[in-house]
């Protein structure tokens, strides 16, 4: 599992230790969400599966890295997801 962190400005000390907060707090989430979705069959380490995290407009997506079908089974509700995780913040 990858994350790309779209933070629209250069990292600081302080910005790079929210993105690992962040990274922590989503990973496990998303983890869950994947596992739910697919059978283990598909990626088992989901070393397939890219994320895009703006920090900018706050938001968690699929990044298009990910294989095609892996998005199209799971991207309206892995956005609906991820906008109520986000919510908290």
């Amino acid at each position: 599992m990858t994350f790309n962190w779209i933070t629209g400005r250069e990292i600081d000390e302080k910005l790079h230790r929210l993105c690992i907060e962040l990274e922590y707090e989503f990973r496990p989430k998303i983890i869950k969400f994947l596992i739910a979705h697919f059978d283990m069959e598909c990626c088992s380490d989901f070393s397939c599966f890219h994320f895009n995290v703006d920090l900018v407009s706050k938001k968690v997506t699929l990044s298009d890295d990910t294989p095609l079908l892996y998005l199209q089974q799971i991207k309206p509700d892995f956005n609906k997801k991820m906008e109520m995780a986000l919510a908290s913040h």
